[in-house]
């Protein structure tokens, strides 16, 4: 797929207030800090579009982008910052939460999950109440650059049997760079194909 286009179109921090033209939404959600404003800014070839920050927890809103005319790529609040205190957190869970099980638009979301770290419970806890909802999603690992080709393998590794514990078949799985365009490709051609069957 070739990004022709990439807009800001609005921000939210309710999902009835969202899009209402019935473009299919494509939504990225991680951690705070897991690369999720750099990895949006190498797939849309727009280095500013998502707000980058060294300082975790930037994104509080559903950002809306329009892509190509066609679709909608969906930035959701970074989860389980902790220096948010109980109050910030449970808004921003309630944010995610009715966003990921209402919003009809949405066709599929992509997890971001930092594969310099080992598989961390919180993570684990979101990915398993995404299969218990139902939700149609995918794993992004972000930063694969930043280690060392065993050192990744082995990280992986833990990831998929930490997975395989619960899950009997896993969601399609993508490794990316930010910095090195890794796996942009293969993330736009799943987006694409998508779309396609959804056309016909």
């Amino acid at each position: 797929m070739i990004i022709k286009t990439a807009e800001f179109v609005i921000s939210n921090t309710d999902y009835r207030k969202c899009p209402t033209d019935g473009k299919v939404e494509y939504a990225f959600i991680g951690r705070s800090n897991v690369g999720k404003s750099s990895l949006i800014n190498m797939l849309t070839n727009h280095k500013g579009l998502a707000m980058t920050s060294s300082k975790p927890g930037k994104t509080q809103l559903i950002n809306h982008f329009l892509i190509n005319d066609e679709w909608y790529l969906v930035d959701l609040p970074g989860y389980g910052y902790a220096q948010r205190g109980k109050e910030g957190r449970e808004l921003i869970r309630k944010i995610i939460e009715s966003y990921i099980l209402n919003r009809e638009e949405m066709t599929s979301l992509f997890l971001l999950l930092d594969c310099r770290h080992e598989p961390q419970k919180i993570d684990m806890d979101f990915l398993n109440w995404l299969g218990e909802c139902g939700i149609p999603f995918s794993i992004i690992f972000t930063k694969i650059d930043k280690l060392s080709k065993s050192r990744l393998k082995e990280n992986l590794d833990k990831y998929i049997d930490k997975l395989l514990e619960t899950w009997v078949e896993l969601p399609p799985i993508f490794y990316t760079s930010s910095e090195h365009k890794l796996g942009r490709e293969e993330v736009l051609d799943y987006i694409a194909e998508i779309n396609k069957s959804l056309s016909k």
